[in-house]
C-alpha cells in the first residue's frame, strides 16, 4: 500500500533490459522492504522472468515458502556458494557451473533478509559473471558496500502534514486519511475490529498516530493491534508521551520489532552513533517539518563539513535519519520512534542539550 512509485522503479531497474544487477533494498526493520521485494518479483515473474527466492533466518514471513524440488535445491546452492566458508572449485553453486544450471535467459535471485556481513566478494563477482543474465534482489538492515551494488533506501510511508490547508470551506486540518501511512494504519485497524465506529475525531486521532510513528509500517501494525484491549484516544494520547510504548505486537507474532530496531541502532559505528545521540538528545517539537540542515550538524558536532556529511549520509542509508521533503533548503529530521529508542526516555521528557 502506497508502494507503487518504488515497486514500479525496482521492476524497470532490474528488467532484463533494465541497467542494474544487484540492487540492495536498505531501510528499518518493519519498514516493509519483504513486502515492496515481493511486489517486484511478482511483477517480473509475470513479465516471463523466473524468480527464485531465499529467506534468511529472521526475514520477514510475509508469503509461504517454496515446496522441496529443484528449484529450492537450486536457489539454497547458490546462496551456499556465496556464503559457504569452503567450496569445491567447480563454480559457486558447489557442483556445476551456475551458467550450466540457470542457462543464458534472465533470471531474478531474491536474498531476504540477508545477514549485515557481504557474501566473499570475488564469489558474488563469479556469479554474477557466470550468468550474464541472473538479477539479485537484496533486501537487509544495512548496505553490503559491494562493487556495483545498487542502493535502493526504502523509507516509512509518507505522513500527513502537521497543522491546516486551505479549501473553499475555510481553514481545514492538513491530516488527510488518503494519506498511504493513514490507508495503511486504518487497514489495520479494519484487521482488529470488524467493524470500526470511526468517528471524526477518531480519523483525526488516526492522522496524529501515524505522524507519531512516522509512517513506520511494523510499529503501525503493532500499535493497532492494541486496539483489542485499548482504543484510539488512549492509544493517540500515550503515543504522545512515548512513541515507543506500543512496538511489541499484541496478536502474538513474533516480529520482534523492538529488539530489531535496538539492534539496528547498536550496529551503528561509533561515529555515527554518536552524532545521532547528539541530534536525539536535542529538544525538538513533534512535527514533521522541524529538522536541521547539514550547517546545523556541523555546528552541533564541532565537525568538518566533510566529515559531517559522510556521517549524515551513513545514518540515512540506515533508516535511522531521514530527509525532510519540502520547498527550501535541504534539511533532515529524526523520527519520534528513533529519538525515543536512542534517549532511553519518552520524548516528551525534558532533555538538556545543545539545539540544531
Amino acid at each position: 500500500m502506497g508502494r507503487d512509485t518504488e515497486t514500479a522503479t525496482l521492476v524497470q531497474e532490474l528488467a532484463p533490459d533494465g541497467g542494474e544487477r544487484l540492487v540492495h533494498l536498505v531501510g528499518l526493520p518493519g519498514v516493509g522492504k519483504t513486502r515492496v521485494a515481493l511486489a517486484a518479483a511478482a511483477a517480473l515473474h509475470v513479465s516471463g522472468m523466473p524468480v527464485l527466492w531465499h529467506a534468511f533466518p529472521g526475514a520477514a514471513r510475509e508469503y509461504g515458502p517454496a515446496a522441496p524440488g529443484p528449484w529450492a535445491e537450486l536457489t539454497e546452492r547458490l546462496v551456499s556458494g556465496l556464503y559457504a566458508p569452503e567450496l569445491p572449485h567447480r563454480g559457486p553453486a558447489g557442483g556445476e557451473s551456475a551458467s550450466a544450471l540457470l542457462g543464458e535467459g534472465p533470471v531474478l535471485l531474491v536474498l531476504d533478509g540477508a545477514p549485515a556481513h557481504a557474501p566473499r566478494a570475488d564469489r558474488l563477482t563469479q556469479l554474477l559473471h557466470e550468468v550474464p543474465g541472473l538479477r539479485l534482489l537484496v533486501t537487509s538492515d544495512e548496505p553490503w558496500q559491494a562493487p556495483g551494488e545498487r542502493l535502493f533506501l526504502l523509507c516509512p510511508l509518507p505522513v500527513p502534514s502537521a497543522g491546516t490547508r486551505g479549501t473553499a470551506d475555510g481553514p481545514q486540518p492538513a491530516g488527510d486519511e488518503r494519506e498511504p501511512a493513514v490507508r495503511m494504519f486504518l487497514d489495520q485497524v479494519r484487521r482488529v475490529l470488524a467493524a470500526p465506529a470511526m468517528t471524526a475525531a477518531d480519523r483525526e486521532r488516526a492522522v496524529r498516530i501515524c505522524r507519531l510513528l512516522d509512517g513506520h509500517p511494523g510499529a503501525l501494525s503493532a500499535a493497532a493491534s492494541w486496539l483489542v484491549v485499548s482504543d484510539l484516544a488512549a492509544l493517540c494520547d500515550t503515543l504522545a508521551v512515548d512513541p515507543a510504548a506500543f512496538l511489541d505486537h499484541l496478536g502474538g507474532r513474533d516480529d520482534r520489532l523492538r529488539d530489531s530496531l535496538y539492534g539496528r541502532i547498536g550496529r551503528l559505528p561509533a561515529g555515527p552513533r554518536a552524532v545521532l545521540g547528539a541530534l536525539c538528545a536535542a529538544p525538538g517539537p513533534d512535527s514533521v517539518a522541524d529538522g536541521f540542515g547539514l550547517p546545523a550538524l556541523t555546528a552541533l558536532t564541532a565537525g568538518s563539513l566533510h566529515e559531517c556529511g559522510r556521517l549524515l549520509r551513513e545514518l540515512l542509508l540506515s533508516g535511522l535519519v531521514r530527509a525532510a521533503h519540502e520547498e527550501g533548503p535541504a534539511r533532515f529530521r529524526v523520527p519520534a520512534l528513533v529519538r525515543a529508542l536512542v534517549t532511553g526516555a519518552p520524548v516528551g521528557a525534558p532533555q538538556a542539550t545543545a539545539a540544531v
